[in-house]
């Protein structure tokens, strides 16, 4: 199997009926939209598909669609996190089963274990699967922190291949690659600068909204041609930095919508963007177009 590298886009759940329900035909659609723009992999279920909000058979139902409708036509990695043990073992078997490329997995949150109990959370997934896992990293609302040196030590078991890293730091990239680690930075305004430091890939959410601009850009970049990577990222640079300034989930989808790829609005509880955040996206995603 080979390793993941490039544009990783972790795709938006469309919903319909006010949010009752998935638009199953929507994520189609929007899948199939990644895959006409030649993104490397595609992920569900992740923040950006709003998963604290969907319930367990929806999460399975999203990864059994994504791998329907990839059809190997691109990687597949698909977010298989729980709080308890026994239920993080269960998704894993589900998404290795449908022949997920990596699984990304979240340390237990919320008040949850330190290194020791993290590791042996990480040791008894990879037990049940023999499929890759991708340690997700998001100190802010996981409550542990995964540093390059914890995660130099969960490299020690054997599924355990790459890092998200979404601690919005460049630093911490720069000390992961220069570990040897395969690091995916998951801060979108980090996107052009973690692919020049060695970075294989990136996790960005702004894919559901820039999905050939992103997979030119890193095309750009390794055919070693920077300064016209640059110039295509100067009309990125609004949106990424608008993403981590504003409520991202929201900003994702309106962008996205503005792209003509309909995923709607987020799923309440999380309340769609003001007029005055909707007029930024506009202003961010015009400037992307040119």
């Amino acid at each position: 199997m080979s390793g993941l590298k490039g544009i990783c886009v972790p795709v938006c759940t469309p919903f319909k009926d006010g949010g009752a329900s998935l638009d199953v035909r929507g994520l189609e659609a929007h899948i199939d939209s990644m895959l006409e723009a030649k993104v490397h992999i595609i992920a569900v279920n992740g923040g950006t598909g709003e998963f604290p909000f969907l319930s367990e058979a929806e999460k399975r139902q999203i990864a059994e669609i994504a791998a329907k409708r990839i059809a190997g036509r691109a990687k597949l990695v698909v977010q298989t996190s729980a709080l308890r043990t026994e239920d993080a073992v269960s998704n894993a078997k589900h998404a290795a089963d449908l022949g997920a490329d990596a699984l990304l997995i979240l340390p237990p949150f919320f008040e949850g274990p330190g290194e020791a109990g993290v590791r042996w959370h990480f040791e008894q997934i990879a037990k049940a699967v023999r499929t890759p896992f991708m340690v997700y990293n998001i100190p802010q609302y996981s409550g542990f922190d995964i540093t390059p040196a914890v995660y130099s030590r969960l490299s020690e078991i054997d599924n355990v291949k790459y890092i998200k890293d979404s601690t919005s730091n460049m630093l911490r990239i720069e000390q992961l690659v220069a570990q040897g680690a395969a690091v995916f930075n998951g801060c979108d305004y980090l996107n052009l600068y973690s692919l020049m430091t060695g970075a294989p890939g990136v996790f960005t959410g702004m894919g559901n909204a820039a999905a050939a601009e992103l997979v030119r850009m890193y095309d750009l970049l390794q055919a070693g041609k920077l300064t016209e990577a640059l110039r295509l990222w100067k009309t990125m640079q609004p949106l990424s930095v608008l993403l981590w300034t504003a409520p991202f989930n929201p900003v994702a989808k309106a962008a996205s919508n503005l792209s003509g790829r309909n995923v709607g609005q987020c799923r309440l509880p999380v309340p769609p963007l003001s007029a005055a955040e909707m007029a930024q996206v506009e202003a961010a995603y015009a400037r992307l177009r040119g």
